[in-house]
């Protein structure tokens, strides 16, 4: 396994790790290995193109209209 040196951190962000660290019950070591690895290998996210994209092709567009109902007009009435 590799080893990480990290040199010139604020101490306000080597603070807050302790302070994460902490909260977790683990070593600021420990802490930062798990941002690291949460952070570089996320599956990233899709787009809202891509989203969109996948949605299957199915269907015609009459089968998505709407349907009016005379009793749904009664109901805000």
């Amino acid at each position: 396994m590799a080893s990480l040196v990290v040199r010139n951190i604020d101490e306000d962000i080597v603070n807050a790790l302790k302070a994460r660290a902490g909260e977790h019950g683990i070593s600021a070591e420990a802490e930062h290995r798990k941002i690291l690895e949460s952070t570089l290998l996320r599956p990233t996210k899709k787009s809202l193109v891509e989203t969109l994209m996948a949605i299957p092709d199915v269907g015609n567009d009459s089968d998505f209209a709407r349907i009016n109902d005379d009793k749904a007009d009664d109901v805000f009435a």
